[in-house]
């Protein structure tokens, strides 16, 4: 009797949390990322690397986005696993990896544009950074189908996890689709901004511009970390658990997840402030680079004797 009443107040409680989280994450969200998805769309002319990428992330936020209400409801009432569960849970889980991926597609497609500026027009181009997003697409909905499909054997409701069964399955999607993209994603930042302090123009327009970029990806990185990090902890956490066989844990782990996915989720609202102003700011440092790469190349051709000289 107690254990059951402990029960039904701790989801209470995650309940509440999620209507104080979740209410003002969709009342800013929804309107966030329509009016981005807008100006990417109509203001930002032409096709580039960067738009292809908005534009897909500000798709699987919207997505994430219209499943929350479903996620909060099937958090409270126990609805079977019928096909709006599915359904709802396929857009869940397919979105928040997504979200993961094209951000760290957007920090690599950086780290190019400025460590190797004169190669990026070889390895860079809309076409294919459109290919490698529908690529992603279709692997991670086929992910999310089979991990659905292997999960729900054994449970009776949607959106809740009774069964102490460790899936191997979760443990490769939160190392592949988190973890190994966590540490390109600080890689590609760190290296942005080593390379940007380290170039540091004399120009005080160009200044101001670097400090400006530095804060924009650096912003972007801790965002990126605090938002997703503790919810995949806590993934593997559960995991752990579940291979220990630690059953008074459990209560107490599952929870963990669900307020670490509430943090997780906030970051569909905050992708529309960080990347749009990337998006703005970004082609005209990366240009500038681009010209400071080429002329300190040619210096160093320059600087060099010829070979034949070099042979004598």
């Amino acid at each position: 009797m107690n254990n059951s009443t402990e029960n039904n107040a701790l989801q209470g409680g995650i309940t509440l949390l999620q209507l104080i989280v979740y209410i003002p994450v969709l009342a800013l969200g929804i309107p966030l990322n329509a009016i981005a998805f807008w100006v990417f769309c109509c203001k930002f002319k032409g096709w580039t690397e960067t738009k292809v990428y908005m534009i897909n992330l500000i798709v699987a936020d919207s997505f994430l986005l219209c499943s929350l209400p479903f996620l909060m409801y099937f958090t409270k009432y126990n609805h079977p696993i019928d096909q709006l569960c599915i359904a709802t849970s396929n857009m869940y889980f397919t979105n928040m990896p997504m979200s993961v991926l094209i951000i760290t597609l957007i920090a690599i497609d950086r780290y190019i544009a400025i460590k190797f500026p004169l190669k990026a027009k070889v390895f860079r181009s809309p076409l294919k950074s459109a290919s490698i997003c529908g690529f992603l697409w279709i692997m991670l909905i086929i992910y999310s189908n089979v991990h659905l499909k292997l999960q729900n054997r054994w449970e009776r409701f949607c959106f809740r996890r009774r069964y102490l069964d460790p899936s191997y399955f979760s443990l490769f999607g939160n190392i592949f689709g988190y973890f190994i993209p966590l540490g390109i994603v600080i890689f590609c930042s760190v290296q942005i901004i080593r390379c940007l302090k380290k170039n540091m123009a004399t120009s005080p327009h160009e200044t101001k511009l670097i400090q400006k970029a530095v804060h924009i990806v650096a912003v972007n990185l801790c965002v990126f970390t605090v938002c997703f990090s503790p919810f995949y902890i806590t993934m593997i956490v559960r995991f752990v658990v579940d291979v220990t066989g630690a059953s008074s844990l459990v209560s107490a782990v599952n929870t963990s997840v669900k307020i670490s996915a509430c943090l997780a989720n906030v970051n569909c609202c905050l992708d529309a402030f960080c990347y749009y102003f990337a998006a703005k700011e970004f082609p005209e440092f990366s240009s500038m680079f681009s010209t400071c790469m080429r002329s300190k190349t040619k210096e160093r051709q320059e600087s060099q004797p010829p070979t034949g000289q070099v042979m004598a």
